[in-house]
């Protein structure tokens, strides 16, 4: 297996090379910020940047989906960085900037207790691929210290296999997306036409590691995978390759979770994506959908489409 964190040849003992995501980028978190915006973090405030992350917000969350959200929320740790480059995320002012509370292990194993403390139902870790050696440090410590809820991992999908293997046992749902089947789109939109050469590989190593999902008797997600997928304006088509590969590759009671929530966001977007998702075309990727014969999918209403839903990212704890 390709070491995912390791020394710089080139330089010294003490310099490390980051290949956790498939950019691949080999930053040396200490003194550079990678391809994802991770690191460059003060030798003064953590004494190791691998397992140092900026925590944007931490909050319980309630417009997931409902296994997730349930009625008491989720624990939802937002981080800073993205290794993709969406041009249309609704989180930017995270993905794309440097923002929130330097964390170590021992101080986000906290968060996660107090999010439980709150009565969240789970601890819901956004958008963690670039922290993952922070995760298999803060996780069992949580644990050791009294955490019971599931840990729930939040991704594009952009991920290593390789990486996912480490978090095996620790993670106890996967929320990924499988946001494009090809790669025109993926490199127009995102910035990687590999996406989906990745992602798929990803989301079936994540099915492989907690299969369908299962819920208790309130129906809260206890451990499983819900893929989603966020139909995009004038992308019916996509929808439907994406929804392929899970009828092809995956079990026929896959959860999933199909979204017409896209919002425009941000300024010059391309056509079609400086408009809303028409009613009609969500229609026909849902229609799409079920015809497949899929027993569980997640529909949205067209009124989830709002900005309003997308937190501030300056809270604690609320």
């Amino acid at each position: 297996m390709e070491y995912l964190i390791r020394p710089d040849e080139h330089n010294n003992d003490t310099a490390h090379r980051c290949f956790l995501c498939p950019l691949g980028c080999g930053a040396d978190r200490a003194a550079e910020r990678g391809a994802c915006g991770v690191g460059c973090f003060d030798p003064k405030e953590t004494p190791d940047p691998y397992t140092a992350a900026l925590v944007a917000r931490a909050a319980r969350h309630y417009y997931e989906e409902p296994p997730i959200s349930g009625t008491r929320g989720s624990g939802a740790i937002f981080f800073s960085g993205c290794n993709m480059a969406c041009i249309f995320c609704q989180n930017h002012d995270i993905s794309r900037a440097s923002k929130g509370r330097l964390t170590d292990p021992s101080s986000l194993a906290d968060i996660m207790l107090r999010l439980e403390e709150l009565g969240s139902h789970n601890i819901n870790l956004v958008t963690p691929s670039p922290h993952t050696e922070l995760l298999l440090s803060a996780i069992p410590l949580a644990r050791s210290r009294g955490l019971t809820v599931p840990i729930v991992y939040n991704t594009n999908s952009y991920e290593k296999v390789e990486t996912l293997k480490r978090l095996e046992g620790l993670i106890d749902i996967y929320l990924p997306d499988l946001k494009y089947r090809s790669p025109v789109p993926a490199k127009k939109y995102s910035g990687r036409s590999d996406y989906f050469e990745i992602a798929s590989k990803a989301v079936l190593e994540m099915q492989r590691q907690c299969g369908v999902l299962e819920q208790d008797e309130n129906g809260i997600a206890v451990r499983g995978v819900i893929v989603r997928h966020l139909v995009l304006p004038g992308s019916v088509d996509e929808a439907r390759g994406v929804l392929d590969f899970i009828h092809d590759n995956m079990p026929l009671e896959t959860h999933i979770s199909l979204m017409s929530q896209y919002t425009p966001m941000g300024e010059n977007l391309p056509r079609p994506l400086e408009r809303r998702l028409l009613r009609r075309e969500y229609r026909r990727a849902l229609d799409y959908c079920i015809s497949l014969g899929f027993t569980n999918v997640l529909a949205q209403e067209m009124t989830s489409a709002e900005s309003a839903f997308t937190p501030e990212f300056n809270g604690f704890f609320e």
